[in-house]
């Protein structure tokens, strides 16, 4: 792969503004409505490249603006052309909330821009899908399995196609998505300009862009593991049976505005919510168990404010696109810090702060080991002063006793 070598890129950003990179006058009224001036540094150096026509790999932190990286100069090179209506543009993404995050940033850059698009994904009926289809979209985002389905109906002609996004690459790929990526790649034009964007950057995504990408540009913002500036960690050593206790004592004493608090299953999200909610916290959840409808309208409680709280699997690691979250709290540690790395991505988003504490009971302690490692830095420890930490675990009915008592005989 042929790196990106800005000649100062510091300086670039500084000087760079959305106006400087000859979008489309369109586009561009809509970026001011918007209120954007300057653009993140992903932005900065992948959308030059993207309008050059290069296959480009960017890599950066969750919250950094990626999106909208690859949205804009696919905006500004279907306006050139005369084929509206003809699917131009395929941008495959790993979960549902990121398809839509996508066709967000379309709608909302696009404003003066008379292009459609799509969102395709699984968990809702098809015919809302089969209708905009039917009535021609220029762009499409879609989740692999799904739009799979679309193209073994005979709904999809990809003879127009023009650019391929794998946008959170590195989630498809742990998501198992990478057989779906294959097939749906072979039916495409070879004569096609590739975009891969992804947080982090393991080898085996590396073998596949040497497959797929062409002698891509790459531009790495930041170190390839590392969480954005703008970000505090906290670790709070605590009993497992505990964990709900503290999570509570924190809601209470700290200045928490907008949690994001993530559980390891889809279960333990139900039952803390569950328990939040009966201490008077208003709660939204999020997990793969949910239906669409109920997973936005927990994102829109969450966004208005009217849930304080949300608890979410890692299925909302990625594709959250809310600006003012204040916490983020694993309330289980993940598993790896590339995930960790996602879940905090969702606070201190593009220039912001924010705080992203973890619930660490003894037996995780190996995997905050892993993560202060892939960070290079230690996280501190903090206890609350009058927390009580020795509390015993609760004694289930008869369960200490149980063997005192004679199993009675039928």
């Amino acid at each position: 792969m042929t790196p990106h070598t800005a000649p100062n890129p510091q300086e670039e950003r500084r000087m760079a503004t959305f106006d400087s990179f000859h979008l489309h006058p369109d586009l561009l009224k809509g970026i001011h409505d918007l209120g954007f001036l300057r653009p993140t540094p992903i932005q900065a150096q992948a959308i030059p490249a993207v309008l050059a026509g290069r296959d480009v790999i960017g890599c950066a932190q969750t919250g950094t603006g990626k999106t909208a990286a690859f949205v804009l100069p696919i905006l500004h090179r279907l306006l050139q052309g005369k084929r509206h209506g003809q699917l131009r543009a395929l941008i495959l993404a790993p979960t549902r909330e990121l398809a839509l995050q996508s066709m967000e940033h379309l709608r909302a850059l696009s404003r003066y821009v008379h292009l459609k698009g799509a969102a395709i994904f699984g968990g809702v009926p098809m015919e809302p899908q089969i209708k905009a289809l039917s009535h021609g979209v220029d762009i499409v985002s879609a989740t692999p399995g799904r739009l799979l389905d679309h193209i073994y109906s005979g709904r999809i002609d990809f003879g127009s196609l023009e650019v391929l996004v794998l946008d959170e690459v590195d989630r498809m790929l742990d998501m198992g998505f990478l057989p779906d990526i294959r097939k749906i790649i072979r039916l495409l034009p070879s004569n096609r300009q590739n975009l891969a964007f992804s947080a982090t950057l393991p080898s085996e995504i590396v073998s596949l862009v040497h497959e797929i990408l062409r002698n891509p540009v790459t531009i790495q913002i930041g170190q390839k593991s590392s969480s954005a500036a703008g970000i505090r960690h906290a670790v709070y050593p605590v009993p497992r049976h505990l964990k709900t206790d503290l999570l509570l004592e924190l809601l209470r004493t700290q200045q928490m505005t907008s949690v994001l608090v993530f559980t390891r299953t889809k279960h333990y999200a139900d039952r803390l919510s569950q328990k939040l909610e009966r201490a008077g916290i208003k709660v939204s959840v999020l997990h793969g168990d949910r239906s669409q409808s109920q997973r936005l309208r927990a994102l829109e409680r969450f966004r208005q404010g009217r849930a304080r709280v949300m608890v979410a699997t890692d299925v909302a690691a990625r594709g959250i696109d809310i600006d003012d979250i204040s916490h983020v709290i694993n309330y289980d540690i993940p598993e790896t810090p590339e995930n960790y790395i996602h879940r905090i991505g969702r606070t201190a988003r593009v220039d912001a702060t924010g705080d992203a504490f973890s619930l660490v009971d003894r037996t995780e302690e190996p995997l905050i080991d892993a993560i202060e490692k892939a960070l290079s830095r230690t996280l501190p420890r903090v206890t609350l002063p009058h927390f009580d930490y020795k509390r015993p675990p609760p004694q289930r009915p008869y369960e200490t006793h149980a063997r005192h008592f004679p199993r009675r005989r039928r």
